[in-house]
């Protein structure tokens, strides 16, 4: 297990000019993400298949290990991914519905 990664800061300012940097780098990842929904949503032949339970669990379990082997809180990584799962799920319902709209069925 690595050691927390964060820099020793002093004041709030350290703090939150940090976190703005990562949230720079966080933003141009989901961004990158979201761009594989609209393709997921594009691939899928039906609808019911974009929510994919197993493929959830999966991704926590993963996530979860990974938050432990970096040193991080697993509890705190596995409920952000939740909410990140459950935002993507959302838009590729959307996207999915939008790339067939005047398609005839």
């Amino acid at each position: 297990m690595t050691t927390n990664k964060a820099q020793h800061c002093e004041t709030m300012a350290e703090v939150r000019s940090h976190i703005d940097a990562l949230d720079e780098r966080i933003t141009a990842l989901l961004v990158e993400r979201t761009g594989y929904m609209t393709q997921a949503a594009r691939i899928k032949q039906d609808a019911s298949k974009v929510h994919d339970q197993e493929r959830i669990e999966f991704i926590a379990a993963r996530v979860r290990r990974m938050a432990a082997e970096q040193g991080g809180q697993p509890d705190v990584l596995e409920a952000a991914y939740r909410a990140l799962m459950d935002a993507s799920i959302a838009f590729e319902h959307r996207e999915f519905a939008r790339l067939r709209e005047g398609v005839a069925a």
